[in-house]
């Protein structure tokens, strides 16, 4: 095997010839094992891995499907999905081959992972990334199934209750926020305009247009390690102009004033965070005396004013950029029940006809 010791640092290395999936032959070095057998096994998993072979480990194949994946992936979304597989998957399956993890080694896992009280939505989340992998394996790597799939799923695709609030309990909570401007202005944009937080933190001046009245929203902002990202929104459908109302245009007209010169793209709640809005949201919440909810619940409770004021699904999920009808119908229980309405037009026809 080509493994060598480094006289310099005690240290042994791998230095190995392949060819690429251009037909280039190439040579690999790795450096800084501690011992003989170390360098062997990255060797040997660096052949499975140059192989396509389903007897690699796990841990190999996560650096096969990460080259693979990320690419196609927005940052965020990337980093999303790799935080389940290290926090989540790894642990359990990192040193165990592709080829010999088996259904029943995916339902002791899952039954590991339920104890840990997480909700059932987030279990279906964790499992499906272990799903994925291993569909990933079967189509371009040559495992013959996925012991995800028929292990069966955990937890649930159905939300727990949706939490927001009231018209008027939000009101109570605006007036306790006026003494904190910036935080009044965004949770304002928020609430009446429904938008996404990372919506939110992305918008510059040139994005309302006082004189139509509306609000552009095609960028979103993330903060990831360490970095401010600025992407596209969470699907092509949440690029979108919103109506806003008078009120709320004079209002960021008037914010956006006492700000010193802001440039046409400078973002406007550069200062804020998910975290701090969050915080602020909490503290707001118990001084005003009404429920504690997360930043994001804003957004459900604008949906659920849309709903009380009258407006169809189609409607609402035109302004809340959802991708398709069905994300807007997860608020059904929302709507208010006109089955007797619909019982007295029905009679009405009938009577018409007779």
């Amino acid at each position: 095997m080509p493994v060598y010791k480094d006289e310099k640092t005690n240290k042994w290395f791998v230095s190995c010839w392949y060819t690429d999936w251009q037909g280039v032959k190439k040579k690999k070095v790795k450096r800084g094992f501690e011992t003989k057998r170390d360098a062997q096994d990255w060797e040997r998993q660096f052949r499975l891995q140059d192989s396509a072979n389903p007897e690699m480990t796990m841990n190999s194949f996560m650096e096969m499907y990460k080259n693979d994946v990320s690419p196609k992936l927005k940052e965020n979304t990337w980093l999303t999905k790799e935080n389940i597989i290290i926090k989540h998957i790894l642990p359990t399956f990192g040193n165990m081959r592709l080829s010999d993890i088996t259904a029943k080694n995916v339902i002791d896992w899952q039954n590991q992972i339920r104890k840990e009280g997480y909700s059932d939505t987030y279990l279906r989340t964790i499992h499906n990334q272990l799903s994925t992998m291993f569909n990933h394996a079967v189509r371009y790597y040559g495992l013959k199934q996925n012991p995800a799939f028929v292990a069966g799923g955990m937890g649930a695709k159905r939300r727990g209750e949706i939490v927001f609030w009231t018209k008027e309990e939000y009101l109570k909570f605006a007036e306790v926020m006026m003494d904190k401007p910036i935080y009044y202005y965004a949770f304002e944009i928020l609430y009446w305009c429904g938008i996404r937080v990372g919506e939110l933190l992305a918008l510059t001046p040139s994005d309302f247009n006082y004189e139509k009245k509306t609000l552009r929203i095609d960028e979103s902002y993330q903060r990831l390690k360490g970095r401010d990202v600025i992407t596209s929104p969470k699907t092509e459908k949440s690029k979108r102009i919103i109506s806003v109302p008078d009120f709320l245009c004079d209002e960021i007209s008037d914010y956006l004033k006492s700000l010193y010169k802001p440039n046409d793209d400078d973002r406007i709640f550069c200062e804020l965070s998910k975290s701090s809005l969050n915080k602020t949201l909490k503290i707001g919440a118990k001084a005003a005396g009404v429920k504690e909810l997360h930043v994001h619940c804003l957004r459900h409770s604008h949906v659920s004013l849309l709903i009380d004021m009258g407006f169809t699904a189609l409607a609402i999920g035109e302004r809340m950029g959802h991708e398709t009808q069905e994300i807007t119908l997860t608020y059904a229980h929302l709507f208010p029940s006109r089955q007797v309405e619909m019982a007295t037009k029905l009679n009405e026809i009938r009577k018409d006809d007779e």
